[in-house]
């Protein structure tokens, strides 16, 4: 670290202490060759995660439009806000484990769905409809269909969300 005040690159901590809910670290330096002392600060360095939508533009990631897509997809439906923020919490961290610095709008959308269907059906539903943006009804019904007959064939989600 290069002294402020003389411009000599040799100093000693003094003494480190982590702030901010430990995501800085402050540390206490002494110039070995002027024995002046000064503060700095030594943060994770973070990058900009994007998001690359369908038409191929990218924006930040912003975990408050996951968790807005799945409160109106829940709404009037028996699943707290607290759930739905634990949900989106494992999302995001799936996509953090998964990929360095940009994720497709896609694969937030079925980890979404995927949350969903696990969730509540009738969300599932609702966010299906807009995400796969269904052509007319019989896509729409194709789904129902799908969903339905996974149900037939499993107890595992059969009146979770009446």
């Amino acid at each position: 670290m290069r002294c402020p005040f003389c411009g000599a690159v040799d100093d000693k901590v003094i003494d480190s202490r982590a702030s901010n809910e430990q995501m800085v670290i402050r540390r206490r330096r002494e110039c070995l060759a002027c024995s002046r002392r000064y503060t700095t600060y030594e943060r994770i360095e973070e990058a900009p995660f994007r998001v690359v939508k369908k038409d191929g533009s990218r924006v930040p990631f912003d975990r408050k439009r996951i968790l807005a897509g799945m409160l109106r997809a829940c709404e009037k439906r028996p699943v707290s806000t607290d759930t739905l923020e634990e949900v989106t919490s494992r999302i995001e961290a799936r996509i953090n484990e998964m990929f360095d610095t940009e994720v497709s709008s896609r694969f937030i959308g079925s980890l979404v769905m995927d949350e969903l269907k696990k969730l509540d059906q009738v969300a599932y539903v609702r966010f299906a409809s807009v995400y796969r943006e269904f052509k007319d009804v019989s896509e729409f019904m194709d789904e129902l269909k799908s969903m339905l007959s996974k149900d037939a064939n499993g107890p595992d989600q059969a009146g979770q969300a009446g």
